[in-house]
């Protein structure tokens, strides 16, 4: 398993020390967040700048935001800047996405963005597939369901060709499957969510999810050569024992990366991140 640390608050500055103390106590990436305006969050960064920053001083972690919403960004821009990220970290980048929360401004402040569920799944997978055209190196043009664009062409791929990208997806074993299970299985991993709830799934709904998953066609369907990435989300313990009997469960569960996530504005400080991120990832 692999453990990853969220910067979800601080100033850019405050980001960046925090991105070298996760290099150099151990842990395998470091993530911020992609929002405009999130009220009793503070303030907020554009991500592929923070991270290209992050990707100066440091070599070995991987990069990413808990997560992209693709949905507010055009998709050529969001092409290019991913691919620029990704060049500037030796390929170190990670694309989690998702439909975008509504909490963020960006979509009920500003008029004609689509606020609707479906609307925004419709426009994260436009952005995905012409992500996946964008890699290949010759020109394209694209026809989604909410976006049309004329020929273009992105003449040089990835550093490894690909950028894995993992969608979230919703798990609730008491309904049938949601759609968005199935968008993972196109890609390179999923990000576990919980339907209905801010708690994040355990290793119980880990186990059942990755059962399912596994259970579908097109996972028989996907190239074996390329890794899918179960990836929880949740507080791990301050004290390291029960940390690693956190992360053992949820790794015997079937997950693969573990993202240290802390949310609450009104405790969580920079200084707490920084004091997590020397204490180091868990051992098991």
């Amino acid at each position: 398993m692999k453990f990853g640390l969220i910067g979800s608050f601080g100033t850019p500055e405050q980001h960046i020390a925090l991105a070298r103390e996760c290099e150099e106590h151990g842990w395998d990436g470091f993530f911020t967040w992609d929002a405009i305006s999130m009220g009793p969050f503070g303030p907020t960064w554009d991500p592929f700048s923070l991270l290209s920053a992050v990707a100066a001083v440091t070599e070995r972690i991987t990069l990413g935001a808990m997560v992209f919403a693709p949905p507010r960004h055009r998709p050529w821009e969001f092409a290019q800047r991913a691919l620029t990220l990704d060049h500037l970290s030796g390929g170190r980048l990670v694309l989690p996405v998702g439909v975008g929360v509504l909490d963020d401004g960006a979509f009920r402040a500003v008029p004609g963005q689509a606020t609707g569920l479906k609307e925004r799944a419709e426009l994260l997978d436009d952005v995905l597939v012409y992500l996946g055209e964008s890699w290949k190196g010759e020109p394209f043009e694209f026809s989604g369901s909410r976006t049309q664009v004329g020929e273009m062409v992105f003449p040089e791929p990835p550093v490894n060709g690909r950028i894995p990208v993992w969608p979230v997806g919703v798990w609730d074993p008491a309904r049938p499957p949601a759609k968005n299970l199935a968008r993972t299985l196109r890609w390179d991993g999923i990000v576990t969510q919980n339907r209905g709830t801010a708690d994040e799934p355990g290793p119980d709904s880990v186990v059942a999810l990755t059962r399912w998953l596994s259970s579908q066609p097109a996972w028989t369907e996907r190239d074996p050569e390329r890794p899918f990435d179960v990836v929880a989300q949740g507080k791990l313990a301050e004290d390291p024992g029960q940390a690693a009997e956190q992360a053992r469960a949820m790794q015997e569960a079937g997950a693969t990366w573990w993202i240290d996530s802390w949310w609450d504005p009104e405790t969580v400080t920079p200084e707490f991140l920084l004091k997590k991120a020397r204490q180091g990832p868990p051992a098991i």
